[in-house]
């Protein structure tokens, strides 16, 4: 297992988080409701994982280890997950809205 809970309440995602993660860590945030999510010793990270982490929309502080995950998923979490004193994005939101032809 790839996540955990440090002593300070920080749900820590570290190494490669594998699709068996993605159910610790629903269950951790939802133990928690506005727990914050460490990433700084992430070196993989599986989908579903992922996934958890755009529909629980926890705030995520630190940058993950692996190149990939800093370039192309951190500015994804940072735009969909809540961030001190921010709104989260709401699925509703015109980019998800059908489109129509003209």
């Amino acid at each position: 297992m790839s996540v955990r809970v440090s002593e300070a309440g920080l749900i820590e995602l570290y190494g490669r988080c594998g699709v068996e993660d993605a159910e610790a860590l629903q269950r951790h945030l939802l133990a928690a409701p506005g727990a914050t999510v460490e990433w700084s010793g992430c070196e993989r990270l599986h989908a579903s994982v992922l996934q958890v982490l755009l529909v629980g929309e926890p705030r995520v502080q630190g940058q993950p280890t692996a190149e990939f995950l800093r370039k192309h998923v951190a500015p994804i979490i940072g735009r969909s997950t809540k961030q001190p004193g921010q709104h989260a994005t709401d699925a509703r939101d015109h980019r998800y809205a059908p489109r129509t032809n003209r």
